[in-house]
């Protein structure tokens, strides 16, 4: 078994991967931020909404090792992280040394993600 992980930002996603298999994905949605003279509002940002692991490869701790590598990038890309998927934000809170880079959900972000979700459904 050879995992790795590897950003594929054509599908907005890390992916976690078994001999260049996709076992599991870290997926989100870049938002610009808002308008305003909030830094963090207008602060290019990474919506994370969903995580998964294939069920085969359960608990081995490969989700944990996948939103790390996620998060760190965002991070050294400069983006803020914006916690929707439910594992990101239990990961969060265990891992507060990304504290300084997280932006809490608002409604503009569940309605951007809301909506650029709705539109990956029609095309």
């Amino acid at each position: 078994m050879t995992i790795d992980i590897h950003h594929n930002p054509d599908r907005e996603r890390f992916e976690l991967q078994d001999a260049g298999r996709v076992i599991g994905k870290a997926a989100y949605k870049d938002y610009e931020g808002g308008a305003g003279t909030d830094s963090e509002a207008a602060a290019k940002q990474r919506i994370f909404y969903h995580t998964v692991v294939n069920e085969e490869y359960g608990g081995q701790g490969l989700a944990g090792k996948l939103a790390t590598e996620a998060l760190d990038q965002t991070v050294a890309a400069g983006l803020r992280i914006v916690p929707v998927c439910p594992f990101i934000k239990k990961f969060l809170v265990k891992h507060t040394e990304y504290e300084a880079h997280v932006t809490r959900p608002t409604p503009a972000h569940l309605g951007f993600l809301e909506d650029a979700l709705a539109q990956r459904v029609k095309a």
